[in-house]
């Protein structure tokens, strides 16, 4: 009686009502922002107006949302949220309110703005918006982002197959994550250089399905394993069991990024709002792919943390735990692949070894192989170069994997710790750009506005006192990142004021 107690009072108020409010964001604010946007069904979308047989091209709605999906979601809404669960129950709110008010609103816009406008890379749609500076900065951010990416989402597939296939003989003396390496490129040459329904079209359904199975079986899991999880009073409370972490504010939201709000989203989406059919199936692709997502991210923290609750492991409390359970006794540091290993094997059997093996190395293929595609149409924009012939596409893409490929000899454990800072600036940007185009409009730009205030001082309250930036006091961060939110909230208001 008193574990089914446990069972109701945990889960009944922190997990099924968060899961409920992400469905009705679905229904009722995702309603809302799209009848802001004001779509038309009418208007061709550019799969027609633009067809090209490569990028542009009208394909099937159930494909577009799960190839959307896997685009943005792959390894993100897993690892992130099992990482932001060690700071409590915050992390709920965070990912329900974040992805509703914030990630579902910049994706879904950033997507449709891009329709409008033909398709148009982040970049192009960001400096239509903001102007030439920013426009050049992005292009430059946005490269750079999209090749660290793909180099990176080439190294993690590539070890974590290496250590699988090891002791296999035909491999001979040879490294096997050196050759896994060489197959994983030879993969990302592809899926940059074909039409995109040859392999992304074809493979991403599949694997976006799996990630969705995955997330459905660990959540019956929740339900059918002991365990208890956190109440939500203690939300705004910091559990984290590291004394030397970041607060709740900004850490958490730097950490969950995926699943709340996530800057390279927004270089996603133009790739699908070239192949969507019909204006009014935004909200269900862009809008819906990101409540998916959040889902996923609930699914996984509540998941991590109640597993961990379960195990005979050091820790005299469930953070404790599961930052014990996921520590690699190899490197001393925590790496979520062995949590999801765990938990798939042990809720799930036989059928979550193979799903284990999907999340941990197929997910981050398919981040990595779509970032590179998305460089080469970042390229192609602002170099103002027709993809419809595979020599121009082999063209831009020849320096961009030069580039990959010489960054894989570099070590990233310092330049990958800015990743998620630069993520979210991005995303910084795409929502002012997103609060501008609708100001312009007429239209009800406090969708907009709101988020780029609050990720405005995330971002900038984050590097002022970030281990990788200022390193100040934490009080004079806050004031920082406050000071400069305020100081563009003023500047919004007197150019509003100027258009009047």
């Amino acid at each position: 009686m008193y574990f089914c107690a446990q069972l109701l009072y945990f889960i009944m108020v922190t997990f099924i009502t968060a899961l409920i409010i992400l469905a009705l964001g679905y229904i009722v604010y995702g309603t809302f922002v799209a009848k802001v946007f004001g779509y038309d069904a009418s208007r061709q979308t550019p799969c027609y107006t633009m067809s090209d047989g490569v990028d542009y091209m009208p394909m099937a709605t159930w494909k577009v949302f799960l190839i959307q999906f896997l685009n943005i979601a792959g390894t993100g809404p897993i690892f992130g949220a099992i990482l932001g669960i060690l700071y409590g129950p915050a992390a709920y709110l965070w990912i329900v309110l974040g992805c509703v008010f914030g990630g579902a609103v910049h994706d879904y816009l950033s997507g449709m703005i891009s329709l409008c406008k033909k398709g148009a890379s982040l970049p192009e749609v960001i400096g239509d918006e903001l102007g030439k500076g920013p426009r050049i900065g992005m292009r430059t951010l946005s490269l750079i982002l999209m090749i660290l990416v793909g180099t990176v989402f080439a190294q993690t597939p590539a070890s974590l197959l290496g250590n699988m296939t090891g002791e296999w003989s035909i491999w001979g003396d040879s490294n096997p994550v050196y050759i896994w390496t060489a197959i994983v490129f030879a993969y990302y040459i592809l899926a940059t250089l074909l039409p995109i329904d040859k392999l992304i079209g074809r493979i991403y359904p599949l694997f976006g399905m799996a990630l969705l199975i995955m997330a459905a079986g660990v959540m019956i899991g929740i339900f059918c394993n002991p365990g208890s999880l956190p109440e939500i009073s203690d939300a705004f409370s910091n559990h984290h069991p590291n004394p030397n972490t970041l607060p709740i504010f900004p850490g958490l939201c730097i950490t969950i990024a995926c699943g709340a709000v996530s800057g390279f989203h927004a270089t996603q989406s133009p790739m699908m709002a070239r192949c969507i059919k019909n204006e009014k199936l935004g909200q269900r692709v862009f809008y819906g792919a990101m409540i998916a997502e959040g889902m996923v991210a609930l699914i996984w923290a509540a998941a991590a943390i109640k597993f961990a609750d379960s195990l005979n492991v050091d820790g005299s409390t469930p953070y404790e735990k599961l930052m014990n359970a996921m520590t690699d006794a190899n490197t001393g540091k925590a790496n979520p692949a062995i949590l999801v290993n765990q938990i798939c094997h042990t809720w799930l059997g036989g059928v979550g070894a193979i799903l284990a093996i999907l999340g941990v190395v197929a997910a981050p293929l398919t981040s990595g192989d779509t970032a590179l595609r998305c460089a080469r149409l970042i390229a192609a924009d602002f170099m103002k170069i027709k993809q419809n012939h595979i020599m121009k596409r082999l063209m831009l893409c020849l320096p961009i994997f030069a580039v990959s490929i010489a960054l894989m000899f570099i070590d990233f454990n310092v330049i990958w710790r800015y990743f998620a800072w630069v993520n979210q600036t991005l995303s910084v940007f795409t929502f002012w750009a997103i609060t501008i185009w609708l100001a312009r409009k007429g239209k009800c730009y406090w969708i907009g506005l709101i988020p780029a205030l609050f990720m405005t001082a995330v971002c900038s309250s984050y590097i002022m006192v970030a281990p990788e930036g200022f390193q100040l006091p934490y009080e004079v961060g806050m004031g920082i990142g406050v000071g400069v939110m305020l100081l563009l909230g003023v500047l919004f208001t007197i150019w509003k004021r100027k258009r009047q």
